[in-house]
């Protein structure tokens, strides 16, 4: 049995399947988690959801913010042009599928690895207990009748910086800023949210670069597609890996086996060639 750990596939179904078709993926014995954003920009983001959702509990995935703009548009807070999904809004298992993706995390914790599954990152004032209990907030209210009031206050950069003392909808906001939108923060903790180039602007710093960062567990995240050419193993620090490595944009789709293979190697990396599309990484 293996653990493959893939980057946002962002509707590119045929590419995901090529992926698990290349590392002989077994959905009887293996698992695959998945670092969000699984729909948007692709064009099949219908299949990717049936795909993942038909998985059970051979799949773990978290929440991008592109799964939380498709909710957003679900409940009818945004509207959107992508044909992929309002493929899945015209579906027969619509409700299925977006009842699905309601609950799913925007963190998860694995004991087995000692690893942390998120889409952007982690607060670096957070410990893995507050974090949890932090996801766990957002999560309690997505999967609540208070859902479209939170869709609807989903959207800011403010506020910038965490503090416990935080309430309500900006709380609640920051938390999902922190797990789903992070790239850049200074150095101590504020958010950058504008820039999302590899190179950083004036006084910020990659966020697991933060030197008071309390989390050691080994980190698995996306979102940060522009880091594709950077770091070929795909870890950015020891211990820390960003598989968002472009496959929508027409780089690569890549997996993360967290398991030692028969040669002893563990974490080794695959890729497959992405989807090709004429937009700019960045956008």
């Amino acid at each position: 049995m293996s653990t493959y750990v893939i980057g946002d596939v962002q509707g590119c179904f045929d590419e995901l399947q090529d992926l698990l078709s290349f590392v002989q993926f077994n959905k009887e014995e293996d698992n695959v988690w998945f670092t969000g954003d699984l729909v948007n920009r692709g064009p099949k983001s219908l299949e990717t959801l049936r795909f993942i959702k038909g998985l059970g509990d051979n799949a773990k995935t978290v929440l991008g913010n592109h799964d939380l703009y498709f909710l957003s548009v679900a409940h009818r807070i945004k509207t959107t042009e992508d044909a992929s999904l309002n493929a899945i809004l015209s579906a027969p298992d619509a409700k299925e599928l977006i009842d699905w993706l309601t609950q799913q995390p925007l963190m998860y914790y694995d004991k087995r690895y000692h690893s942390i599954l998120v889409h952007a990152g982690i607060a670096p004032a957070w410990d893995r207990v507050m974090a949890l209990s932090h996801a766990k907030e957002v999560e309690s209210v997505l999967q609540s009748d208070k859902i479209a009031g939170f869709l609807e206050n989903m959207y800011g950069d403010e506020p910038s910086m965490w503090s416990e003392d935080l309430e309500g909808w900006e709380r609640l906001r920051c938390i999902t800023n922190h797990f789903t939108r992070m790239r850049y923060c200074d150095h101590d903790g504020k958010l950058n949210l504008t820039e999302k180039g590899s190179h950083a602007p004036e006084d910020c710093i990659p966020w697991y670069t933060a030197p008071h960062r309390k989390i050691d567990d080994l980190i698995l995240f996306g979102h940060w597609a522009s880091l594709v050419n950077q770091h070929e193993n795909r870890e950015v620090k020891p211990g820390i890996f960003a598989l968002d490595t472009g496959c929508v944009w027409g780089k690569r789709l890549s997996a993360l086996r967290l398991d030692e293979n028969k040669f002893g190697n563990d974490r080794q990396l695959f890729s497959v060639k992405g989807y090709t599309k004429k937009q700019s990484i960045t956008d």
